[in-house]
């Protein structure tokens, strides 16, 4: 009996104490962030929510007061300009996951993606939208780098943020995407027939950096989730999701 109190007043303690989360995630980084999230919340009894969107237009969000507490990039220089324009906590940024390339596709055969590049036939390839997305700006310097955009770039579509890009090659809107490598790894693409690692020496590092937003400068919740994504144990997800680590 005084064993079941003390555990029943633990529990209280912490339902007590605990706190709602509002992340801003990069599209990419959504399915790990989800796994992260529901173990944090299993384990400090806080409740995270996740509001995911290209990494462009979540800063843009960010710095016109809208009420995220962290935010997850999938690039280095929207958190660090958060950082000096005063939006973000400073010395909360740091670095959560390298992200890599892969060509991606549910319907051309392997052999067919090796030489999507020299020949695209009437296939439309899609990428995330360069300006708002760094998985999409990496795949242009990737397609510049081996002399292929000129020759491709009329036949190239457009998604808001790297999901969309996978989405029109899923759904036949694209035969080819050039999208994050954790997106390839999703257990519901395994029947795909084509998904290879583009080198990660033709695209510049993708460093996926975190940082803390000013209105959560104070809140204990947002603290504890940016160590626990530093644990060895969050690691381990977000290297078991497709990504490099620091």
């Amino acid at each position: 009996m005084r064993v079941a109190l003390i555990a029943l007043a633990a529990c209280c303690l912490q339902a007590a104490h605990a706190d709602t989360l509002t992340l801003a995630v990069a599209s990419n980084f959504v399915p790990a962030a989800e796994q992260i999230a529901a173990a944090f919340s299993a384990d400090t009894g806080h409740e995270v929510r996740i509001s995911p969107g290209s990494t462009g237009k979540l800063h843009a969000q960010v710095v016109n007061g809208a009420p995220y507490d962290i935010f997850l990039a999938a690039d280095s220089d929207s958190p660090r300009r958060v950082e000096q324009s005063g939006h973000g906590v400073p010395g909360s940024r740091f670095t959560y996951a390298l992200g890599m390339l892969v060509l991606f596709s549910s319907q051309a055969a392997d052999s067919e993606c090796s030489l999507m590049l020299q020949d695209l036939g009437d296939a439309r390839l899609a990428i995330a939208n360069p300006n708002t997305a760094p998985y999409g700006r990496a795949a242009m310097e990737f397609l510049e780098l081996t002399g292929s955009w000129e020759r491709i770039s009329s036949q190239v579509v457009y998604g808001e943020n790297v999901a969309q890009a996978l989405h029109f090659a899923v759904t036949s809107n694209a035969r080819y995407a050039i999208v994050a490598r954790s997106q390839a790894l999703d257990p519901r693409l395994a029947n795909a027939s084509c998904s290879r690692i583009i080198p990660e020496e033709t695209y510049s590092r993708i460093e996926q950096q975190a940082v803390l937003l000013q209105r959560a400068a104070d809140k204990p919740a947002a603290l504890e989730f940016l160590e626990y994504l530093q644990q060895p144990r969050t690691r381990d997800t977000i290297r078991r999701m497709g990504y490099g680590l620091p």
